[in-house]
């Protein structure tokens, strides 16, 4: 007759129960994945999957009992670990709701709102285009499954029990300037471009002032921002590839992975 202690009932959920909360707080917030359009189940029995296929190459997990106060808090802290593994790429896939706000404020789309249903909230009608762009983008470069094989890695490279304040949380925080910077560096050819518009009109409102300046200048801004909009899917595919490679290797040394 089969007889197992509770110390061997609490190694054997350990062992497949913390991969499952990492990979489930990463799954939270991985674009796509946290998608309302995803169905919760789909991303739990994703996460069941790659938590039960991963649970027999892991290192020796600590022992904990697992309906202790120690293991709530070690379920807290995995959870944590990936929820910080997949902010940084939630931070690349808003690079591009940035820079659609970014140009949408110069050409004098802002106040085009649309009402986003799978994140709940509105954004300009560029930036959802930005976005839907770049989440197809960060899929078609296979970055989804790079994150899930860095996610995957993070237990052999930050074993479980290893801590949360031993990370490299100010390089985290880092990130938020970084997607600030990415997508002024992605729209600042449009804003110059916009820039020189309105420098144009403003000398021509200075040169004529009987002409309505306003009635033209409107919809000359908006007909050059969509000029500038045409003109920047030439170079975006490679320029958010590198952003891309630039978030995935920051996600990597963030669990002590070497720069190559």
């Amino acid at each position: 007759m089969l007889s197992l202690t509770s110390v061997q009932i609490s190694a054997f959920i350990g062992t497949f129960w913390w991969p499952f909360c990492r990979i489930m707080g990463a799954f939270i917030v991985m674009p796509f994945l946290s998608s309302s359009y995803i169905p919760p189940m789909v991303r739990v029995l994703l996460a069941v999957l790659i938590s039960a296929l991963l649970s027999p190459m892991l290192p020796p997990v600590p022992a904990v009992d697992a309906i202790s106060i120690g293991a709530l808090f070690l379920a807290i802290e995995q959870l944590l670990i990936g929820f910080m593994l997949a902010l940084f790429t939630y931070i690349l896939i808003h690079v591009m709701t940035l820079f659609g706000a970014m140009m949408s404020m110069q050409m004098g789309l802002a106040m085009a709102i649309m009402n986003d249903p799978a994140n709940g909230s509105s954004n300009p009608i560029l930036s959802q285009w930005f976005l839907l762009y770049g989440t197809l983008l960060f899929l078609a470069l296979d970055g989804h499954l790079v994150a899930i094989g860095i996610i995957v890695d993070s237990f052999r490279l930050w074993p479980i029990g290893t801590g949360i304040f031993d990370l490299p949380l100010m390089g985290l925080v880092g990130r938020f300037a970084w997607l600030f910077a990415s997508a002024f560096m992605l729209a600042i050819p449009a804003i110059l471009a916009m820039l020189m518009v309105n420098l144009t009109f403003g000398v021509l409102s200075r040169a004529a002032p009987s002409l309505n300046v306003f009635a033209l200048g409107f919809p000359m801004s908006m007909l050059m921002g969509l000029l500038c909009v045409f003109f920047s899917f030439s170079g975006l595919p490679s320029r958010y590839s590198d952003l891309c490679l630039e978030a995935l290797s920051a996600m990597y040394q963030f669990i002590g992975g070497s720069h190559e």
